[in-house]
């Protein structure tokens, strides 16, 4: 006898099948259109000239496959911005975005809405793990209150943070340089038309969520 002989298993198939198309189309139409709206997924929030401009930490990558410079203003001095930078990662102050998605990935992240001084003191050569088998990110450079520097132990990931001074404010600069020479054609469609519009939503969360708490802070001072 046919497995599939109730009505509530074919319409199960059926609403599979449609669910399976639908995931298809929205991936199709993402190829398609993604080219269009690359540039400002990767520069999400930052000028052209920001864009454009070397930050530290570029001369650790030069030949990266992927470069992001993503960007928001900040109604704060640097110096409300960079206790919540120092104090970021695993174990430590979180990474400001959204936790649960990191906890499903294994990062142990739990966001801070204070400053944590324990882990203030953060020096060049310092390094957190993300996850168990992720990649190991220590710091390069470090300049207080304007540039902040990770560098994957692997050579294959460069994050820069750069605050600047602007008006009475700040400009707070996340870029992201990812080195792709030896990934498979596989891990390139992967990295750019999943992880490229994953690390906007990620990101932008992060920005937003360090302005506010940074501009609470200037606030409270």
């Amino acid at each position: 006898m046919n497995a599939v002989t109730h009505p509530w298993a074919r319409s199960a198939v059926r609403g599979g099948l449609v669910a399976v198309g639908a995931v298809a189309l929205a991936a199709a139409v993402e190829a398609v259109s993604y080219a269009r709206w690359r540039p400002w997924c990767l520069t999400w929030g930052a000028t052209g000239s920001e864009a454009a401009q070397a930050v530290p930490g570029d001369e650790l990558l030069a030949d990266a496959g992927i470069v992001s410079t993503r960007a928001v203003s900040v109604d704060a001095p640097p110096s409300s911005i960079w206790p919540w930078l120092v104090q970021m990662g695993p174990g430590r102050g979180g990474a400001y975005t959204y936790d649960w998605a990191e906890n499903l990935m294994g990062l142990g992240m739990h966001s801070a809405d204070e400053i944590l001084p324990q882990y203030q003191d953060l020096k060049v050569g310092d390094a957190q793990r993300l996850g168990a088998r992720g990649p190991v990110l220590r710091v390069a450079e470090l300049e207080p209150e304007r540039s902040l520097v990770f560098r994957s132990d692997d050579g294959n990931w460069v994050w820069a943070f750069s605050v600047v001074p602007n008006g009475t404010g700040s400009r707070l600069i996340s870029r992201n340089r990812i080195a792709t020479a030896d990934a498979s054609p596989l891990a390139r469609a992967l990295n750019t038309y999943v992880m490229e519009p994953g690390s906007l939503i990620m990101e932008r969360k992060m920005l937003l969520s360090i302005k506010q708490r940074a501009e609470d802070l200037a606030k409270a001072s």
